[in-house]
């Protein structure tokens, strides 16, 4: 007979004949936590920080509205990258060392296409994404030239991501997070001097982020192609990417590989776009606002993110061995110790919302709607934390296809029609409205988790692997 729900999780998290210790878990969180700082929490404060020492209040939120579109095509390249992965680590593991060489190629010249057709429809619709969103008319004036200069190193981020994937799949996990560490220290250094003017450079305000993430891009992507096509170690690949592919069966198998990746990624990115279109019309203050909390919970979940990471890894190794008993142990001692992190770090920021958000409020134009919202929606957080974690168990356990599918049907035919709902209410407080739309999202997050609880405790989630 299954114990309750509450019983089996305290007899998990105490269970210590079965999975892995606590810190062996630790000792494979600690590095993934340091990656997820350097690439989705850190720059993005420092960038804030820097931009809201204009001291106007549209220009940061206009960073922040274009930085959630940003976000959604960052997961689209991803997919692509873990589709290169899977692809050129296939022929790898064989010994197939030019097929491995030839499918990069093949990614390389995909990816190409496809940023160019991704960063076209973003200079050439600036405009209109912004007037889709329903963004006050300050901000689009603000983000029409920024999202154009944005587009060209969103071409550069695609091909970046998919030579990423390639290395990755020879097994070489440490040139992309040196190249990373790189690709970070340039944008950080140019946002400083072509933000402000520093030391002669020209004095370019937002456009100056723009052009520093160009450049960031495209140094990383040389870097990529100098290490893939000059390093002694890859000559037995025989990569030669600036050669016109000759069959397209290598492109089909890496969408093939892509496609469901794309919509489990892209699903929660698209969702925050929706919040945003959902909270414009409110101001460029509500904006801000809904942009200062979205990026603080980005540092307080990084724990999250980090864990999801390892759990994944770890159920992953336990398939082959079929040992349930030591997967179910994992995920609620990792659930465990993520909710520990997370929470203890909204709780620090809940505690002191105004000294962080004055750090991208000069002015104070928005610091005591987001300090009123923040610990609010701390509260919800939990739910979000707890489905990235068992999203991340469910991909290890070779479940992706119920992550995609749950995660389209909650946000489609739930989240949006009660944010809409909600958006179109007459509440004369628009904090409170946006309190209330901004839970939604985390409310629906909550019914995922519900969905994934069942699926482990029905043991549905087995037919996938056995």
């Amino acid at each position: 007979m299954k114990r309750g729900l509450l019983a089996s999780y305290v007899a998990g998290i105490r269970d210590f004949s079965h999975g892995e210790s606590y810190e062996t878990i630790i000792r494979y969180f600690v590095p993934e936590f340091v990656t997820a700082l350097l690439l989705y929490s850190v720059p993005i404060w420092i960038e804030g920080n820097f931009i809201s020492h204009l001291k106007s209040t549209p220009t940061y939120a206009t960073l922040g509205a274009t930085n959630n579109l940003i976000h959604l095509l960052i997961k689209m390249a991803e997919a692509f990258s873990v589709g290169t992965l899977v692809l050129s680590g296939q022929f790898n593991g064989k010994a197939d060392y030019k097929q491995a060489g030839q499918a990069v190629r093949d990614a390389f010249w995909t990816t190409c296409l496809l940023g160019i057709f991704v960063a076209s429809g973003l200079y050439f619709g600036a405009y209109y994404i912004y007037y889709w969103l329903g963004v006050p008319t300050e901000i689009i004036g603000l983000g029409v030239p920024f999202l154009r200069l944005r587009a060209i190193g969103i071409f550069f981020m695609f091909i970046y991501l998919a030579l990423v994937g390639f290395i990755r799949g020879i097994k070489n996990t440490k040139v992309p997070m040196q190249i990373c560490v790189i690709g970070i220290g340039v944008l950080l250094l140019l946002e400083y001097l072509l933000i402000f003017g520093n030391y002669g450079f020209p004095n370019m305000g937002l456009q100056g982020s723009a052009l520093a993430a160009v450049i960031q891009y495209f140094v990383m992507t040389l870097l990529a192609v100098i290490y893939i096509l000059f390093y002694e170690g890859n000559r037995k690949y025989a990569v030669d990417l600036f050669s016109v592919f000759r069959s397209h069966a290598y492109i089909l198998q890496l969408i093939k590989l892509s496609w469901p990746v794309m919509l489990d990624k892209t699903t929660l990115a698209a969702a925050y776009i929706w919040l945003l279109k959902m909270i414009a019309p409110m101001g460029s203050s509500i904006v801000a606002t809904f942009c200062v909390v979205k990026d603080m919970e980005r540092v307080a979940f990084a724990p999250a993110i980090a864990f999801a990471s390892v759990i994944t890894f770890l159920v992953s190794n336990d398939l082959g061995i079929k040992n349930w008993d030591g997967i179910k142990s994992n995920i609620k001692k990792t659930i465990f110790m993520a909710s520990f992190c997370v929470l203890a770090i909204l709780v620090l920021f809940s505690m002191m919302p105004e000294t962080i958000i004055g750090l991208f409020d000069k002015k104070g134009d928005f610091t005591a709607s987001a300090a009123f919202a923040f610990p609010i929606l701390s509260i919800l957080a939990f739910f979000d934390l707890l489905q990235v974690v068992l999203s991340g168990a469910l991909r290890g356990a070779a479940n992706v296809k119920t992550v995609m599918i749950v995660r389209l049907l909650v946000c489609g035919g739930l989240f949006v029609p009660i944010s809409y709902t909600l958006a179109s209410l007459p509440i004369a407080n628009p904090v409170l409205k946006f309190v209330m739309i901004y839970a939604s999202f985390y409310l629906c997050n909550g019914i995922m988790s519900i969905i994934y609880i069942n699926r482990f405790r029905s043991n549905a989630w087995k037919l996938d692997v056995v």
